[in-house]
């Protein structure tokens, strides 16, 4: 282990050295911040107090100084999850008497992600909520690039981080709970019209219609299967195609209610009976499809409860509140049960 000159100045990237961590784990430390393991934190502390680090006033007068806003970064805006994720951060930071400075990414793979980085820091926000979707590697992405003087950081939908909280819906069990609710109503061959497969969630969400198929000892089988882009016509299209690859269908779990929402209307212009011939469920429960024909069976999103507890567990741990044990923390979907899964409706 290398030890600083006697007569340098010791610095955080001296104390990161030593401790073989990144300066970004330092800073947290020294900023008391919650998201660091305990057992590095103790390693950290004792090498600032052996090697005699002595942080800036000015610096930790200026972390002690709160500008009272947070950042948002996002993506998709033209999307109802983010767009509903996005109005429960809102009233949740007016509630909480914070302002909010929205950073939206150019495309979702985030190119300017530093840029925005830099622009939210250059505001002194005191956290930021990551709530653009994940897709491919743009999370880790962006988890790999934070600088060390970033704020708390809390992210959403993602795939869970050792360093960081993440919010999620369990779309899986949501994925699950539809087919089982198929299954239970007398259905064997259920299909599936998918999101785009880039999607974190619509990977989840497939997924979680081949679990269920399995532990009822059926297969998920390959034409049963389509993938939409969470588009209306892209349900249309699905339905389309998945009857002429799997005629026998007697059920469909769309990824999202506006597959679902063509799908019905693909079905009704062919002259098959919903729910009498295929028995249909989505997932978001969106304020229509109450009065779609038939009304939708679907699993509710709980996407207001997602930004605003983003907000809550991010002002949480700016005070300095320790994050969950795991770093994770989950919100359960809800099976509203309507007209296209019930024959007797």
């Amino acid at each position: 282990m290398t030890q600083p000159h006697p007569r340098k100045k010791v610095t955080i990237k001296d104390i990161a050295r030593v401790c073989n961590v990144s300066a970004q784990t330092v800073s947290r430390v020294i900023n008391q911040r919650p998201d660091v393991a305990p057992a590095t934190r103790a390693a950290v502390e004792q090498a600032i107090e052996e090697l005699g680090y002595q942080p800036s006033a000015l610096a930790r007068s200026l972390v002690q100084q709160r500008s009272r806003t947070l950042g948002v970064i996002i993506a998709g805006l033209r999307y109802v999850g983010v767009s509903q994720t996005l109005h429960g951060i809102t009233a949740q930071c007016k509630e909480s008497g914070y302002a909010l400075m929205l950073a939206e990414l150019s495309e979702f793979k985030g190119s300017n992600l530093l840029a925005l980085i830099d622009e939210l820091n250059a505001h002194h926000v005191d956290g930021i909520i990551f709530a653009a979707p994940e897709l491919d590697d743009n999370v880790a992405t962006m988890q790999e690039q934070l600088p060390a003087t970033c704020p708390p950081v809390v992210f959403l939908k993602s795939r869970p981080h050792p360093r960081y909280t993440t919010i999620v819906i369990d779309n899986r069990e949501g994925a699950r709970t539809a087919v089982r609710h198929l299954l239970q109503s007398g259905r064997r061959r259920i299909g599936h019209i998918t999101g785009p497969l880039k999607w974190l969630e619509a990977r989840q969400r497939r997924d979680g219609w081949a679990d269920e198929l399995a532990a009822a000892g059926l297969a998920a089988e390959e034409e049963c299967w389509v993938q939409g882009n969470w588009s209306s016509g892209s349900g249309e299209a699905g339905m389309e195609e998945l009857l002429m690859r799997c005629p026998a269908i007697d059920g469909l779990f769309a990824a999202n209610d506006q597959m679902a929402l063509g799908a019905l209307h693909y079905l009704h212009s062919r002259g098959v009976a919903v729910p009498e011939e295929i028995a249909v469920v989505g997932f978001d429960n969106l304020a229509e499809s109450a009065f779609f024909y038939p009304s939708l069976t679907t699993l509710r999103q709980p996407l207001r409860e997602l930004g605003s507890t983003a907000v809550q567990t991010l002002l949480a741990q700016i005070d300095g509140a320790a994050p969950p044990s795991d770093n994770l923390i989950t919100l359960k979907p809800e099976l509203i049960v309507r007209a296209s899964t019930q024959r007797n409706a």
